[in-house]
């Protein structure tokens, strides 16, 4: 073991600058002191997790709500022209009663949502929090 120490102390240095063999050392800590600052940053508007569910939520709602808008007059307008050019009467049957399902469904979508505001005006915010 005292030979190892001895052969390194007696390693002669490579000529130049000694702390070009650093820089990596330092670039490392610099990106790692910059990564770490810019995570531990709290924002500004610092909000609960009740307002993020409840702006999630009504962002889903209203795509889900608006996709399902288009689709239920599209097939809505399907079953009015099979009611309106059918010469079949089993055709213009099958026609009124897909066209009540689509208002039945459509109707329910777009219930859930005063559905949602009507308990969430019930529900205390306090009664989640510590």
């Amino acid at each position: 073991m005292a030979e190892n120490i001895r052969k390194e102390n007696q390693k002669i240095p490579k000529p130049g600058n000694q702390y070009t063999a650093l820089i990596p050392r330092f670039a490392f800590t610099a990106f790692l002191t910059v990564t770490l600052l810019a995570v531990s940053m709290m924002p500004v508007s610092a909000s609960t997790i009740f307002e993020v569910a409840k702006n999630a939520m009504q962002t889903v709602y209203k795509d889900v709500a608006g996709i399902a808008t288009v689709a239920a007059v599209v097939c809505a307008a399907v079953c009015l022209l099979l009611m309106n050019f059918s010469k079949s009467g089993r055709t213009v049957d099958e026609s009124r009663s897909w066209l009540k399902r689509i208002v039945v469904c459509w109707a329910a979508l777009m219930t859930l949502g005063a559905i949602v505001t009507y308990f969430e005006s019930i529900i205390p915010q306090s009664m989640f929090g510590g």
